[in-house]
């Protein structure tokens, strides 16, 4: 009974989705099937969590990376938040509630949220300065057949993503 009572909402759902995936008719479509491959890592105490992922996409010569899944802990962490200019650093023992973002040669775009001992979570951007506490277990995909990039974007005025096929 319940699920047929849902089938209309998610039949709306899936409708909606179907037109917000689907690109402006003015811009071409920029998706399109890419090659994927999987990398896990696993960190441990006292490892600094940017500087792994940097030292990652370095050896790996990641050019198209994105965080798939990320848990864990840490006892430090620094987290730029929303329009501020500086990254705060937070103490104490924090769950890896999720990393998520864009990882490639020419620059990283990492948010994380993280859960302290009451449950509470907070987030923002991720900077240098975050140490493990008992582990961080990551998995990194890496599109094969593009190279990410940071250009100029004149309305957002900050260097934003730009995606090119890999010749």
């Amino acid at each position: 009974m319940i699920l047929k009572n849902l089938l209309p909402v998610l039949g709306f759902i899936g409708a909606a989705l179907s037109a917000c995936a689907s690109p402006p008719a003015s811009k071409p479509a920029a998706a399109s099937p890419s090659n994927l491959r999987a990398i896990v890592l696993r960190l441990g105490p006292g490892d600094e969590l940017s500087q792994k992922l940097q030292e990652l996409v370095e050896r790996e010569q990641i050019e198209a990376g994105f965080i798939m899944t990320c848990v864990g802990s840490l006892t430090q962490a620094q987290v730029r938040f929303a329009d501020n200019p500086s990254p705060t650093k937070l103490e104490g023992k924090f769950e890896i509630v999720s990393l998520v973002g864009t990882i490639a040669k020419s620059g990283t775009h990492l948010h994380i949220t993280l859960a302290d001992e009451q449950g509470r979570t907070i987030g923002g951007h991720l900077k240098p300065g975050n140490l493990v506490y008992t582990t961080a277990e990551l998995v990194v995909g890496v599109v094969t057949d593009a190279r990410y990039a940071r250009e100029p974007d004149p309305k957002s005025g900050y260097n934003e993503l730009v995606i090119y096929p890999k010749p």
